[in-house]
């Protein structure tokens, strides 16, 4: 449906600016079909978040299971090499340092955490994973697929492939860990038109693959409705270091330049609805020395805006009374 008829629709002959008044054309720009599904989507207008703050922030952490051999590369050029010493020294340090370094930074800081988790990783790293839990012990935790590299969303198989391997995925979670993920995240941001709505049919009540606002809205599928939290292209640390070869420093400026811009904007328009951004963080960028240092600037600069609150997806889910 077009904006213009949406309008017309809506609130018939009146005036369309008080319609943009009251719900901003952004908000507008979602309500319809979803580009992907083509299912139902509509915005979840929140007009404030706790203590009458505007911007709510997440970050969650990936803990994600590659392989020996497989999985990101710091440096494309020594990729062909056997052994690949630097490519697997850099996904190796990640898991058995920059993991557990992520947990403490966020303890001692008092910033809640998301945990996106593949679900062979407590299997595979037993150790990593309970003295990482033991820092961040009700984190909520948010399905990630069984691994990053060989074992990602049967695409192209069908409905029925991807609702088995989802409920695989969350059994073996629920069997490691004690619990059952309701938020899901799709290994890589891979996923097609049949995937939201698996989801839904095994339980999963929101996801973080929705990449294209600064609102949550709400997805109707035809096994249930479904959470879209804002999760931004351009603030995942990952593709930034690896794509575009920025250091945790450049990123410390990308993310506060993203996120106290939206604070700006709440103070300029005191009626502007509640925004959201869920932040992608992984341990081969921010669980390195100068990456925590990057990122403990961050969060030390946002906790002082009185208008951002850093906070986790289950907490956002209840204030907007979405849980």
């Amino acid at each position: 449906m077009k904006r213009r008829e949406v309008i017309r629709l809506l609130i018939g002959g009146a005036p369309a600016a008080l319609l943009l008044t009251r719900f901003p054309s952004a908000s507008l720009a979602q309500d319809g079909a979803d580009w992907v599904t083509a299912f139902p989507r509509e915005p979840v207008h929140v007009a404030a978040w706790p203590a009458g703050r505007k911007v709510a922030v997440s970050f969650a952490l990936f803990v994600e299971e590659f392989g020996f051999g497989q999985g990101p590369v710091l440096r494309p050029d020594l990729a062909n090499r056997n052994p690949d010493l630097v490519n697997e020294a850099f996904r190796q340090y990640a898991i058995d340092w920059g993991i557990t370094r992520v947990g403490r930074l966020f303890k001692e800081l008092d910033v809640p955490l998301d945990i996106v988790l593949n679900a062979e990783f407590p299997g595979k790293h037993t150790s990593v994973w309970k003295e990482f839990r033991a820092s961040q012990p009700n984190a909520p935790i948010i399905a990630h697929g069984m691994n990053n590299t060989n074992r990602m969303l049967p695409l192209g198989r069908g409905l029925a492939a991807q609702k088995a391997y989802i409920r695989e995925t969350l059994d073996l979670i629920a069997g490691a860990t004690g619990i059952r993920p309701t938020g899901w995240s799709s290994p890589s941001v891979y996923s097609n038109g049949d995937t939201m709505q698996a989801i839904a049919a095994e339980g999963i009540t929101y996801t973080i693959d929705q990449m294209d606002s600064d609102i949550i809205s709400r997805l109707k599928t035809p096994d249930g409705a479904l959470v879209l939290l804002p999760y931004p292209v351009v603030t995942v640390d990952m593709g930034q270091q690896l794509a575009r070869m920025k250091t945790p420093a450049e990123i410390e400026t990308l993310w506060l330049d993203y996120v106290l811009e939206l604070a700006s904007e709440a103070r300029a328009d005191p009626a502007r609805e509640a925004t959201t951004v869920v932040i992608g963080i992984h341990p081969f960028v921010i669980g390195t020395p100068d990456g925590a240092a990057a990122l403990r600037r961050v969060l030390s600069r946002l906790k002082k805006d009185e208008q951002i609150w850093l906070t986790d997806t289950n907490a956002i889910l209840k204030a907007a009374s979405l849980k």
